[in-house]
């Protein structure tokens, strides 16, 4: 029997059910977190730009961003509660023992999440309701919600990466608890602000990416222009802040987490001058199958000499490390996510020479296609991090101090899976019925834009956000003077 067969022989039944289901809420929610993150602070940026400029189709954009926003927040709450409602669930292995350790991350987690709804019910209602700038600092405090919702997951995420902030009394349970050191443990500052950027930077490129197919159909208006720019922008100033980034985390988890990175890395023998594999296979052997090898460059990446030792995955018993499938899987994640932040680099520098020559947009075609996938393939960068920090962890659920099999729940096996099958059918519906409400929206916003009467009148966005809205039609059925000359 192999190695891989082995560990799975002595794992509960329960835990692959439960893993898949974790997996799979978790691959869903995130999708949603970068506009969750950081579609306030564009939408805000454009709120001002249309301020300063005295701008109304700035204002417009900010306004119908706003409405996306709402409506991704109210989607991201079900996917959220989900998600909270699992760890508890599933794992009550590890919030039973460790609860009290780490449990602050997912309080702070949560008052953001409240301080977000009103945040974002304050400002949709201020439209028109509230004076021009009155209105917009009364929105400022969004993205700082935001980011403190993401300060408090990480913080969680992080200490299970690099569990601090007490010791263990003679039966194995948690003391003397430290709340500082076990928030801002080793790993906590690489991956919040490695997190935090890659929101801003997925969000820029998807919302710039649906006006770049805009403009592929021919749409070349201020409006598609503006809406492209502003949030592209962002994402292309922090492009290559990412990568700086991403190589300061990847050195992080060579110092703090070397099983991981032996993972990621393919590494199976403590060595120097050791290769880096772009994709392969590492079987059950040690061996690396298929893949491009390029001599001594892991060593000069992990420490920026080719006489760096990389600790190998062999330096550790076989149940106290990844699995060759688990390796890989981490493997090929981390080279997608680093293949694709490479490439919007060079997208970044295209669209930045373009800018600095002539003050202008590129005028190539195929710079806005590029810039209509970047959204994409932004998100499937996000998914692949998260994949790298999970799977890269096995077998731990808190690094060298529980194992995954040791949290899993004693709910039987089958329930689970009847539970996975509830749950993504729950998410199938969410998902299309966010879909349905966004398009819908912009079926509307293209009707008004048009100039349709009908549109007109049945969009409240088909003007400018401030100032009186426009009188009624004289003897217009059910129309209603409010004070200040209002409807």
């Amino acid at each position: 029997m192999n190695t891989a067969a082995h560990l799975l022989a002595d794992t509960p039944a329960q835990l692959l059910p439960a893993r898949e289901l974790m997996a799979f809420t978790l691959a869903s929610h995130i999708t949603l977190v970068p506009l969750g993150v950081a579609l306030p602070l564009i939408t805000l940026l454009m709120h001002y730009r249309g301020l300063r400029r005295a701008d109304p189709v700035a204002l417009l954009l900010a306004r119908r961003w706003s409405a996306v926003m709402a409506v991704q927040f109210a989607v991201g709450i079900v996917t959220g509660t989900v998600l909270s409602f699992e760890f508890g669930l599933l794992w009550p292995g590890m919030m039973g023992r460790w609860g009290d350790v780490f449990g602050l991350g997912f309080g702070v987690e949560a008052w953001a999440f409240f301080l977000e709804a009103i945040l974002i019910a304050i400002y949709l209602y201020g439209w028109r309701r509230l004076k021009p700038w009155t209105h917009f600092w009364l929105g400022v405090p969004l993205p700082l919600a935001a980011l403190m919702g993401a300060f408090g997951i990480i913080a969680a995420n992080s200490w299970m990466n690099t569990p601090q902030g007490f010791t263990l009394d003679p039966a194995g349970r948690p003391v003397n608890v430290s709340v500082q050191q076990a928030i801002f443990t080793p790993m906590f500052g690489p991956q919040y602000w490695h997190f935090a950027v890659a929101m801003f930077l997925t969000a820029g490129y998807v919302v710039a990416g649906v006006y770049a197919v805009g403009w592929l159909r021919g749409r070349r208006d201020h409006y598609h222009r503006l809406g492209f720019t502003v949030p592209f922008t962002v994402a292309a100033i922090l492009t290559p802040v990412q990568f700086v980034l991403g190589d300061n985390i990847a050195r992080q988890i060579f110092q703090k987490q070397p099983i991981k990175f032996a993972a990621v890395e393919l590494v199976w023998e403590t060595d120097t001058h050791v290769p880096e594999y772009l994709f392969g296979r590492l079987q059950e052997d040690g061996s690396v199958k298929g893949g491009l090898k390029i001599p001594q460059l892991d060593s000069v990446l992990a420490g920026l000499s080719t006489d760096t030792q990389v600790t190998g995955l062999s330096s550790v018993p076989a149940d106290d490390r990844p699995t060759a499938l688990q390796a890989t899987i981490a493997h090929w994640a981390f080279d997608i996510m680093a293949t694709i932040g490479s490439v919007l680099i060079l997208l970044a520098l295209w669209y930045a020479w373009c800018w600095w020559r002539r003050r202008d947009l590129p005028r190539s075609r195929w710079f806005f296609r590029s810039a209509a996938v970047a959204g994409v393939a932004s998100v499937v960068t996000v998914e692949c991090g998260w994949i790298t920090t999970e799977v890269g962890r096995q077998p731990w659920i808190v690094y060298q101090n529980m194992r995954v099999s040791e949290a899993v729940t004693p709910t039987g096996a089958a329930s689970l899976w009847t539970m996975f099958g509830v749950v993504v059918t729950v998410y199938v519906l969410v998902f299309g019925a966010f879909l349905a409400v966004v398009l819908k929206m912009r079926t509307r916003w293209r009707l008004a834009d048009s100039g349709s009467g009908q549109a007109a009148a049945e969009d409240p966005e088909a003007d400018t956000p401030y100032g009186p809205r426009p009188e009624p039609a004289a003897g217009a059925p059910g129309t209603r003077r409010a004070p200040g000359g209002e409807l």
